[in-house]
Formats: C-alpha cells, sequence, structure tokens
C-alpha cells in the first residue's frame, strides 16, 4: 500500500465521521445555517431591500423574501457586474459561473470566497466517502481523468467569469495534480471535438484509475477509445476502478457503458451546480445522493404538482416526505435567496435525508395535463432496453399535439447504438412503464384523448449533431429528456431515419 491511499483511508474515516455528525442532525444543521445567512447579509444591499435585520424566524424570512429564480436576481447581479460591493453577500464574489439559461439568456451565478470551498470539498468528500465504506484506496496512485469545461477565464471589475468546470478546475489540489489529466493544454481547447481527440492522444498510453464526467460526453471519450484500438475500455485501462459522474441519470447509459467498459464498475454519483454542490452518494447499496446540509445552503421545498398554485405550502427538512416530486427552493452563501434552482428531486431516505433528481420543473411533457417528468421516461427506456437487449446513445420526448392523421401522441427521439429485434415490443414496454407510472397519461390513453407513443428513430451522432448545430457540444451541455413543445422535435426532424 503506497503513502497516498494510506493516508486516504485515515482521512476517509475523519470525513466520513465528521459527516455523520451533521447527517444524524439535519434540523438542527439547517437551522444553523439558516441564521448564519441571515446575519452575514443582513447589511449588503438585498438585505437592507428585504429587511433582513427584522428576521428571527423562518416564517419571517417567506414573509419578506418570496420566491423567485435568475430574474428576481438579475438587477442585483448588474450591480455587481457594475462593480458594487455587497449586493447579494459581503464583499465580491470571486467568481461568476457563466451559465446558458433556456428563457433567461446567459446567466452569470456568484462564487463566493465562502461557497467555492464547498464545491470543492463536496467532490473530494464524495470520493473519501466511497474509500471509507469500500476500503478501497489504491485508486489513488492512478492517473484520474476529469472531463470538463475550459479553465481560461475573463475578468470584470476583479471579478474572473468562466464555467463552473473550468474555475473548479484552478482549486485541483496539489497532491492530486501529477495525476490529474488532461493536461492544462489540452483541458483549454474549446472545440468540444478537437479536445476530445486531443485528450485520448493523451490518455490512451497511460494508468488511468479514475474517470468522471457527464455520462454522454465519457460515453464519445470511451467509443473513441475503442474505434482507435478496438479493445474495451478495462483492457486499455486495466487498473480502472471507479467511475465518478453527474449532471444527468446514468441510467439509460449504463448498459452501453458496461459494453464499452467490458465489466461494471463501482460508481459514485453527484450533484453539482453552479448554484451549489448539493449531493452525492454516499453509500453504495442505498438509493440516491445524501443532500449537504451543512454546505452554506438552506432549503426548502414545494411539491412539484402544486409548485404553480397561488400560495403553494413551503416545506423544511423535516417535513418532507420520501416518494414527494418536489420543487428544490436555496438560499446561499453565495447571495441566492429562495432560489428556485430549476430542478426537482424526490426524497429516497429521512434518516439520513437522501435525494435522487427527478427531472426539471421546466422540463415535462404536459400538453393534455398529463405532466410527464424525466424520472418516468428514463426507468421506461431503462426497462425496454433491458428487456428488448437495445443500446440508446441518447433520447428525448416531445408532444405532437397536431398530427397530420389520428390523436395526438408522445413522440420519443430515439438514437439507438444497438436496436431492438422487435421495436413493436419495444414500443410496448416503454408505453406500459409510462401508463403504470404515471396515472394521468394513463388515463388519456384509455380516454382515447392520446394515442399510442411513436419511437422516431434518430441517425447516428443525430444527438450531436443536432448539439453542434446549436452550439452546445461538449461541456456541461446536454440534452433535455422532455420538451413541452416541438422546438427541439422540429431540429431533430433533420437527423431522423426515413423508414
Amino acid at each position: 500500500m503506497s503513502i497516498k491511499s494510506f493516508a486516504a483511508k485515515i482521512y476517509a474515516k475523519i470525513v466520513r465521521s465528521q459527516t455523520n455528525a451533521w447527517a444524524n442532525k439535519p434540523v438542527q444543521t439547517q437551522q444553523k445555517v439558516f441564521k448564519y445567512l441571515i446575519q452575514t447579509a443582513k447589511n449588503t444591499t438585498y438585505g437592507k431591500d428585504h429587511n433582513f435585520a427584522s428576521i428571527k424566524s423562518v416564517e419571517d424570512f417567506r414573509r419578506n423574501v418570496k420566491i423567485s429564480d435568475y430574474e428576481g436576481e438579475r438587477a442585483y447581479v448588474e450591480k455587481i457586474l457594475d462593480g458594487e460591493s455587497d449586493v447579494l453577500w459581503p464583499g465580491k464574489p470571486l467568481y461568476f459561473a457563466k451559465t446558458s439559461g433556456t428563457t433567461s439568456g446567459a446567466k452569470y451565478i456568484p462564487l463566493t470566497k465562502e461557497s467555492m470551498p464547498y464545491h470543492i470539498s463536496a467532490a473530494r468528500n464524495a470520493i473519501l466517502n466511497y474509500i471509507a465504506e469500500s476500503g478501497k484506496a489504491k485508486f489513488v496512485d492512478g492517473k484520474m481523468i476529469f472531463l470538463q469545461g475550459s479553465p481560461v477565464l475573463s475578468e470584470k471589475n476583479g471579478i474572473r467569469f468562466g464555467r463552473l468546470s473550468g474555475i473548479s478546475a484552478h482549486f485541483v489540489p496539489n497532491y492530486l495534480q501529477k495525476n490529474r489529466m488532461p493536461s492544462w493544454e489540452t483541458n483549454c481547447i474549446e472545440d468540444w471535438e478537437t479536445k476530445v481527440n486531443a485528450i485520448v492522444d493523451e490518455t490512451i498510453n497511460e494508468n488511468m484509475s479514475v474517470i468522471s464526467g457527464i455520462p454522454s460526453w465519457v460515453q464519445t471519450y470511451f467509443e473513441k477509445l475503442n474505434q482507435r484500438t478496438g479493445k474495451t475500455i478495462k483492457e486499455i485501462f486495466p487498473n480502472f476502478n471507479l467511475f465518478i459522474y453527474g449532471g444527468v441519470n446514468y441510467e439509460p447509459y449504463r448498459t452501453k457503458f458496461e459494453e464499452l467498459i467490458g465489466e461494471k464498475l463501482p460508481s459514485i454519483e453527484l450533484y453539482p451546480a453552479s448554484e451549489g454542490f448539493f449531493a452525492y452518494q454516499d453509500k453504495q447499496d442505498a438509493e440516491g445522493m445524501l443532500l449537504l446540509l451543512n454546505s452554506g445552503m438552506y432549503y426548502e421545498f414545494i411539491k412539484a404538482d402544486e409548485f404553480y398554485d397561488e400560495n403553494p405550502k413551503v416545506y423544511e427538512i423535516g417535513q418532507v416526505e420520501k416518494g414527494v416530486n418536489y420543487v428544490m427552493i436555496i438560499s446561499t452563501n453565495a447571495g441566492l435567496w429562495r432560489y428556485n434552482v430549476g430542478d426537482t428531486v424526490i426524497f429516497t431516505s429521512t434518516n439520513p435525508y437522501r435525494v435522487k433528481v427527478s427531472g426539471r420543473i421546466k422540463h415535462f411533457t404536459s400538453a393534455f395535463g398529463e405532466h410527464v417528468i424525466a424520472k418516468e421516461v428514463e426507468e421506461a427506456i431503462k426497462k425496454a432496453s433491458t428487456e428488448c437487449n437495445a443500446l440508446i446513445t441518447e433520447f428525448t420526448v416531445a408532444p405532437q399535439v397536431e398530427p397530420t392523421d389520428g390523436l395526438p401522441y408522445h413522440e420519443w427521439f430515439i438514437e439507438f447504438e444497438k436496436e431492438p429485434k422487435d421495436l413493436e415490443k419495444f414500443i410496448g414496454i416503454l408505453e406500459e412503464s409510462v401508463r403504470t407510472q404515471n396515472s394521468y397519461y394513463d388515463d388519456l390513453i384509455v380516454g382515447k384523448i392520446l394515442r399510442k407513443l411513436v419511437v422516431t428513430k434518430v441517425e447516428k451522432d443525430g444527438f450531436n449533431n443536432y448539439m453542434k448545430s446549436i452550439g452546445k457540444l461538449g461541456g456541461q451541455n446536454k440534452v433535455p429528456r422532455l420538451s413541452n413543445d416541438r422546438k427541439i422535435a422540429g431540429k431533430l426532424e433533420e437527423f431522423k431515419i426515413n423508414s
């Protein structure tokens, strides 16, 4: 055992003990965070505008601060961009993470000296918790690759700007620098296709032990390695023992990954976002990810099916229930206040509090009131693929409200790596799975408001070509699982297979 792996095991036990300490006191932990946030920000512009000095309770907070999204904080962000201090949080942010909003255009999410360390420690602690649970630490001696955005940053008024993953690249600890891949120069390549090819060149002969990234883009990397060598990933990297992922649900990709890798591998799911690092998988045999309650973020939750009501009920930790689809609202030490992240989550455990991401509150299909969510279509595609021995590269679902003939339907655009031998059986399993999970959709089928779903096959690399056509190939970009209109579907029509 190397000194590094021995030290990692000791540190892992310490972190696991610290994690258990706050996880076992969830309500008290969140109350402490809440008081800290209000007290620290009371003299900021936002704090004064919302009378933070008078806030003594969560009820006061809710009366003074309305739930909002980026548009609700845009005016304050623009003050910071113009050079003002003490606006949303004391001082100025260290960084702005630039994201591409679907409705707001470019969004600039502040990262402060208080919030940034939690982004880094959460990723580290996820790995350390795995070491503490499994006892495996040998992988820390090998090379580690993190597929991420360019670390090249711009600057204005003393604040640096970039993608979150690129910003995070500046915080890789010294003890990992020798293990980290790709090189800084390769990481700075902006064009995704050029970058992936350069990463293949750099890593193909290395001792890779940990690989991390969004599954869809890691899959591209694996496919290029396979095309280059004709070997499985495990044959190329015999010591590859841990896959770390986040950004999208891994399940639709799992079968394809296991084929490319050549075997099943342990994995760790992460739940990072520009707004905060919310959760990570803390146990291999438990469903969901541990919600990080001590990381400078105060959480509130609203049931997704009540979110657009005039006065929906708001829940804190201690009040949420397992199995309910909630919209997650956060207040943070980066200066986001009752901020709707846009994600929906379902609690899989309340002792400790673990969540799984079920979708986006704006990404659903409900042209007829069915409100089909990402969790439902992802479970359906997994079931159909498994039972029909099919491999899926990518997929998305949209309503067809005005078909040329017959009743409206849900259209599934699917790029197959390996098509099912019996497509009708595959469609039938998809249909049955969604109907079983979603009673509203089932009622619409029974009531002959909708007809059976339709699968439209997309040509090889069709989704990549679509993402490239809209300037969102690579990095942290991903295809929405669901739409409530035909915008994405219309573009994908260009890449469908005409049968």
